[in-house]
């Protein structure tokens, strides 16, 4: 994963069809995946693109939220920029948590109600 800060690294596709979904991006854009979640919690990744493009997946919701698409900033502390967008009038929709490995997330609304994610890799 890429060591910038403050920039847009990542995105994901939720979705209740990720089968289908992959397909869909196969076909349109010639997006290749690879399974890396588990046998309960499907996640897609995307194969790389080209030089410059963003990495992504697709995660299966198993239609426990709506389908979403959404863009990640790689920030250096969550909490801290968490606290800084509610000040700024943003809200929080998925507050700071942390994966197995180590990755650290959220998810916002910008006072518009533009929905994105915030997220800092797991230490090397």
């Amino acid at each position: 994963m890429s060591t910038i800060t403050n920039g847009v690294t990542w995105f994901e596709v939720g979705t209740d069809r990720p089968e289908e979904t992959g397909h869909f991006y196969t076909d349109l854009f010639g997006w290749a995946f690879s399974e890396q979640g588990t046998p309960e919690t499907s996640y897609r990744v995307a194969e790389p693109g080209p030089e410059g493009s963003i990495q992504g997946a697709i995660r299966d919701t198993g239609g426990t939220s709506p389908n979403y698409a959404i863009f990640y900033v790689q920030v250096a502390d969550v909490a801290d920029t968490v606290r800084r967008a509610e000040t700024a009038g943003g809200k929080v929709l998925v507050p700071t948590r942390s994966n197995d490995n180590g990755l650290t997330f959220a998810h916002l609304v910008d006072p518009a109600g533009n929905h994105f994610g915030v997220f800092t890799p797991p230490a090397a």
